[in-house]
């Protein structure tokens, strides 16, 4: 067992090719029965596991800093650089993350979570480099999805004109690809990957690393040598979008020929001038037959058979697949309803729309920044776009939400999926701010349903409100069935599911039901029947009903999945400011919330029923 070994990354440096195909393999094994049993991004991991160990066998970590984009394919990386006897906590609480973290490991170079930062990120390393005249590279790991988002071309451009020394390695795994990458690789791949071109590549190359003359000299030959290839596959593929951005392309390269890597990172360490860009083909899920013939499941799941690849949790209807149906639904009716998503078509429930409207359908890649604004210009000319994206990601957009579509008053719709806590992935993905960031915005409509029935209704009523833009936030997993609960969807009303006397009790959405235990337990301790709301609308508030509320009890407890701080129970607040209403929110605190399961987030955060009631009456209002 190699791995066994391998107590920090610079011991991988000594091992032979044949040795670093072993500990591939063995990492591999790692990294499937730790995903089995915590879930996790197998599929990305698995396909860059030949990388990373090449990587690690050329460069210094602690020199050469690595940034991996997103960070899901980084579980080798993590495993080989001193975190293989924890990685068995891999995204537990207090475990280690399933993304890169500096406070983690010095050999993180860069936190991540979300796409196309990389680039920047380890430019911002080299120009710093630079400055201090430290050694070393820095090194961007980025997918071909990651580099359909704008950030990576805006990197790209300011790299090629600054011209300093960078490596990014372009992961391509043939899974999100771009148009333009895609037609980039169609247009010359068969070209650049041909025998006869890179046998002449590789002498050339071998025969100037091996002229006996000064490194001024050998300099001055290797730009020559390069200006003289770029004029070859010039000839053959002209204006290549790397080559024309500044930087000095290499590939296609087989992502799982360790030898091949390493030869081809040597040369590109030991001859730069300037930005290179490592055109890398792998494999998604790599060595694991489920991964590699589902690779769009693999992406990220949670536990699984190793034997079969079957997830172990039972299919339920969430709150994305509810989305989807419903959508799709209205658009048989609705010839104006279109679908917007940035990469995620599984994920936000969208497949079956895809599906039944392909012209009505669109995966923009991972630009959200795009995904608003194209989704703007649909709604001048009447059609009605509803733009699903994950709550964190919505953050990426937020100038094109509040210039391109509230000020011009657009009936955009906005489908915030995984708002709140989502559990394992952690800080980076948890939707704890949406309700705050949203609601500073005019004329924008919130909405969070607390049901499947609510969430249909919603959608149904966003599809129609022609007045502005409308956002509904909804959570990760359940989507609770309330069948004996009056569902009509009204702008700004509330539901009062009961009414009672002295205290009230408001849960936003997803937290309605820990009102509603909490609620349960008031009456069964003190016997207190509070007033049970679930507000429906965060924006616009129910001034009636909240109006009303004050004349009937003493104190409001509100209860929501979102920073305390401008978030839901700070505008009830403010509402009963000038009142003798009491009001105690309870949210998520000022801090970015770790990673692990949402129960044990919920107790350890003072978010579930009991732990609220205890606080409470510490405060003694009973």
């Amino acid at each position: 067992m190699i791995l066994e070994k391998i107590t920090s990354p610079e011991m991988i440096k000594k091992l032979s090719i044949s040795e670093l195909r072993a500990l591939a393999e063995e990492v591999r094994k790692r990294i499937i029965e730790v995903t089995a049993k915590n879930g996790g991004h197998i599929g990305p991991s698995l396909g860059a596991t030949d990388l990373a160990i090449a990587l690690l066998h050329v460069f210094e970590p602690a020199k050469d800093r690595i940034v991996w984009d997103v960070g899901h394919q980084s579980y080798a990386y993590k495993i080989l650089t001193g975190r293989n006897d924890r990685f068995d906590t891999l995204r537990e609480y207090e475990g280690i993350s399933g993304f890169n973290r500096m406070s983690e490991s010095p050999y993180d170079a860069f936190g991540v979570g979300h796409s196309s930062t990389s680039i920047s990120a380890a430019l911002g390393i080299t120009m710093a480099k630079v400055t201090l005249e430290e050694p070393g590279l820095a090194i961007a790991v980025i997918g071909d999805g990651a580099l359909t988002g704008g950030m990576a071309f805006e990197a790209l451009n300011h790299a090629g004109h600054l011209n300093k020394n960078l490596i990014v390695i372009l992961n391509d795994n043939n899974m999100s690809i771009s148009p333009n990458v895609g037609a980039l690789q169609k247009y010359f791949a068969d070209f650049l990957v041909s025998r006869s071109y890179n046998k002449l590549k590789g002498k050339i190359w071998d025969i100037l690393q091996n002229l006996p003359t000064s490194d001024h000299t050998k300099r001055r030959m290797l730009h020559f040598v390069q200006k003289f290839e770029g004029n070859i596959v010039s000839t053959f593929a002209p204006n290549i979008i790397f080559e024309d951005l500044g930087f000095k392309y290499a590939g296609p390269i087989d992502g799982h020929n360790i030898a091949q890597l390493t030869r081809t990172f040597r040369r590109a360490r030991d001859n730069m001038e300037g930005p290179v860009l490592l055109h890398v083909i792998t494999r998604k899920g790599k060595g694991y037959v489920p991964a590699e013939t589902n690779a769009a499941k693999f992406h990220g799941l949670g536990p699984f058979q190793v034997e079969t690849g079957e997830c172990l949790s039972k299919s339920e209807v969430t709150y994305s697949r509810v989305f989807g149906q419903k959508l799709t639904e209205l658009a048989r009716e609705n010839k104006r309803i279109v679908a917007i998503t940035a990469a995620m078509t599984d994920g936000t429930g969208l497949s079956e729309f895809a599906k039944e409207f392909p012209e009505r359908f669109f995966d923009v890649g991972i630009a959200e920044q795009h995904a608003v604004t194209f989704a703007a210009g649909f709604a001048t000319r009447k059609m009605k776009p509803v733009v699903a994206i994950y709550s964190t990601f919505m953050q990426r957009a937020y100038d094109q939400l509040i210039h391109d579509v509230a000020l011009q008053k657009l009936p955009v719709v906005f489908c915030l999926d995984r708002a709140g806590l989502v559990g394992e992935d952690g800080a980076t993905h948890h939707g704890s701010f949406d309700i705050s960031y949203l609601g500073l915005i005019p004329d924008l409509v919130i909405m969070a349903p607390s049901s499947s029935e609510e969430l249909q209704k919603m959608l149904a009523f966003a599809c129609d409100y022609e007045a502005g833009p409308v956002a509904i936030r909804y959570a990760r997993g359940l989507a609770p069935q309330c069948d004996t609960r009056e569902v009509e969807i009204s702008l700004g009303k509330s539901y009062a599911v009961s009414e009672g006397e002295k205290i009230a009790v408001i849960g936003v959405g997803n937290y309605f039901f820990e009102a509603e235990k909490l609620a349960k337990m008031i009456k069964e301790k003190y016997q207190i029947d509070p007033v049970l709301i679930d507000p429906r609308f965060i924006k616009p508030l129910d001034i009636e009903l909240l109006t009303k509320l004050g004349s009937q009890v003493d104190i409001v407890i509100t209860l929501e999945d979102n920073a305390l701080k401008g978030g839901f129970g700070m505008n009830i607040s403010n509402f009963y400011c000038n009142t003798d209403v009491k009001v105690y929110s309870f949210g998520l605190p000022d801090e970015f919330i770790t990673h692990g399961k949402i129960g044990i987030l919920k107790s350890h955060y003072g978010l579930d029923a009991a732990h609220i009631l205890k606080e409470l009456e510490e405060k003694e209002i009973f």
